[in-house]
């Protein structure tokens, strides 16, 4: 506004004393045009502070937006920070329930067989093979061999039955062996007939023994399509 008089006086002193006191000057009307001029910087100024407030206020307001940006960035770091190891918990978990499924899988060992036919007698110790499958989870048990091997350290239970038409040269006589040394017996005899025996033994395995059932020299054992006489195994528990 100063400035705005001072060039309108220096205007004025500019006019030339003869020309001030013409009756071509209005003085008046120079003065209303001050007056307007006035006016109109007070209004300019009064904008340009409004804009100065409003520059105050938004400056203040990106300010607040950018630590608000800050504390958001911070927070998705930990949060991912968090995630990722959450990610790696859930590996390991997912790494353990594998484990565990596939333990649960290779501990799933048991089998049942029988005979389906008659066996014996013979001169020497004869390995009876069981050619009737009811059960073979894991497979242990070779039909084609009637030895069961154990596929893993643990304790394993065994149950021999052995069935024979009574008669004084007919006796049954059948011992569970492991790796060929003799562990249980079934044995049964008498003048007339059908007689069975069972028995059953729990045996502390290693990985790879064998177990099966021998028929002893000069003695028989009865089966038919009814099965009478079986031989079963299942894993209690590993070791």
């Amino acid at each position: 506004m100063l400035i705005l008089i001072t060039v309108l006086m220096l205007n004025v002193w500019a006019i030339p004393a003869d020309d001030l006191f013409s009756p071509n000057i209005n003085i008046l009307e120079e003065l209303g045009k001050i007056k307007i001029m006035q006016t109109r910087m007070e209004s300019m100024e009064k904008e340009m502070e409004k804009l100065r407030t409003e520059n105050t206020a938004q400056a203040k307001k990106q300010e607040e937006t950018n630590l608000k940006m800050d504390e958001l960035i911070k927070e998705n770091s930990a949060q991912a920070q968090e995630l990722e190891t959450m990610r790696g918990t859930t590996i390991d978990v997912k790494i353990k329930i594998d484990d565990l499924i596939k333990q649960n899988e290779v501990t799933k060992v048991a089998f049942s067989v029988s005979l389906s036919s008659s066996n014996g007698p013979h001169s020497s110790s004869h390995t009876l093979i069981y050619k009737h499958i009811f059960l073979n989870t894991g497979d242990a048990y070779d039909a084609n061999t009637g030895i069961f091997t154990a596929p893993m350290k643990g304790v394993y239970v065994f149950r021999v039955f052995s069935k024979a038409y009574g008669s004084r040269d007919k006796a049954v006589v059948a011992g569970l062996f492991k790796n060929g040394q003799h562990e249980i017996s079934t044995y049964a005899r008498q003048d007339g007939g059908f007689i069975g025996s069972s028995n059953g033994v729990s045996l502390l395995l290693e990985k790879g023994d064998k177990v099966c059932v021998n028929l002893y020299p000069g003695y028989w054992i009865f089966d038919n399509e009814h099965h009478h006489s079986t031989f079963s195994g299942h894993l209690l528990f590993p070791m």
